[in-house]
């Protein structure tokens, strides 16, 4: 009776992971039905769930009507910077907290959580005047890559991972050996923290590439980003919906590239995290 209880307990967790995976699947794949069709065939009764012949001309379209081989090359190039920037000082801001005692690690710390706490749209203007009128960055891309360079998030995230995963016997053994500072953090803390900068480079990858707030405010059409080339799709008083998923799906597909990329060492630092202990 028992196993019996368990065979029906696995199909009923299978059955529930198999609906959330339909779920998850479900709006890329509605997209990419979108894309495929026409903007007729969109607002069709009942919905079409098939995709159609459309999908390439409907691409060339979305790039002939707005500049998103440009978008497309600024976004990788912002959120490819921002995210190797993010996860190098991510890394060494969280291994010196955690791991090189110092006087006022403790306050500095908590100064830097507590800046989580502040809505970003309170430093829009003060950042917008710096950039605009000190800098003179307003509409390059550096306006977007140098404020994002470190963030707090970042720093927290692996300061706990090294935290917790980074014996410090391990590193008394590299010291014992001759080890520099810098030789701790190549030989011992960066393998210890792949797992965890992968998560990080994904998450904060994502961030970037979605970003459209702060890129609305410093720059132009003129130089544009990914999510701002959406937005002019999305502009017009008679919307096409499918020049506008078109669009969403094509800047969807360095974003699960990045995610297929990094998906193992995701993988690996969620089973090591579980295992732990």
């Amino acid at each position: 009776m028992s196993r019996n209880r368990q065979l029906a307990a696995g199909r009923g967790v299978y059955i529930v992971l198999g609906v959330a995976v339909l779920l998850s699947v479900f709006p890329l794949y509605w997209t990419l039905v979108a894309a495929s069709r026409t903007n007729t065939d969109i607002h069709s009764v009942p919905p079409i769930l098939l995709p159609g012949g459309n999908l390439f001309h409907n691409i060339g379209q979305a790039f002939a009507q707005t500049d998103m081989g440009l978008a497309l090359l600024n976004s990788l190039i912002v959120s490819s910077l921002v995210t190797a920037s993010v996860v190098l000082t991510s890394t060494f801001g969280g291994f010196a907290f955690a791991k090189l005692p110092f006087r006022g690690s403790r306050p500095l710390l908590a100064g830097v959580v507590a800046t989580m706490m502040v809505p970003t749209q309170l430093g829009i203007i003060p950042l917008y005047i710096m950039m605009a009128n000190w800098l003179h960055w307003a509409d390059h891309l550096q306006a977007l890559i140098v404020p994002a360079a470190a963030n707090a998030f970042g720093l927290f995230f692996m300061r706990q991972y090294i935290v917790s995963s980074l014996p410090d016997e391990l590193l008394d053994a590299g010291r014992i050996d001759g080890c520099t500072t810098w030789g701790l953090v190549r030989h011992i803390v960066l393998p210890t923290a792949r797992p965890a900068m992968s998560v990080l480079g994904m998450l904060t990858f994502m961030a970037t590439w979605n970003d459209f707030y702060w890129p609305k405010v410093v720059m132009t059409q003129q130089n544009p980003t990914i999510q701002l080339t959406l937005s002019e799709l999305a502009s017009g008083y008679i919307k096409d919906y499918s020049l506008v998923l078109t669009g969403a799906l094509v800047a969807s597909l360095p974003v699960i590239a990045v995610f297929l990329l990094m998906g193992r060492q995701i993988i690996d630092g969620i089973m090591q995290g579980a295992t732990k202990g």
